[in-house]
């Protein structure tokens, strides 16, 4: 794995929770749930690719 994904995921878990902070403290509730889920959105669009590669090798392992 690389480590330049794990950074990118931290750097989007850190704005999203910021975000969320300044918005739920602002009564913008909805905004800040919104954010959330589209944090969690894009995260496991990046992550899909490296669970592809995962099922591919256990594939190939399993196929002998």
């Amino acid at each position: 794995m690389e480590v330049d994904l794990i950074f990118r995921i931290a750097g989007i878990g850190i704005i999203v929770a910021v975000l969320n902070q300044l918005l739920a403290k602002s009564d913008k509730g909805e905004y800040a749930m919104l954010i959330t889920v589209t944090g969690i959105i894009v995260v496991i669009l990046m992550i899909l690719p490296q669970i592809e590669d995962l099922f591919s090798s256990v594939r190939k392992i399993l196929d002998y």
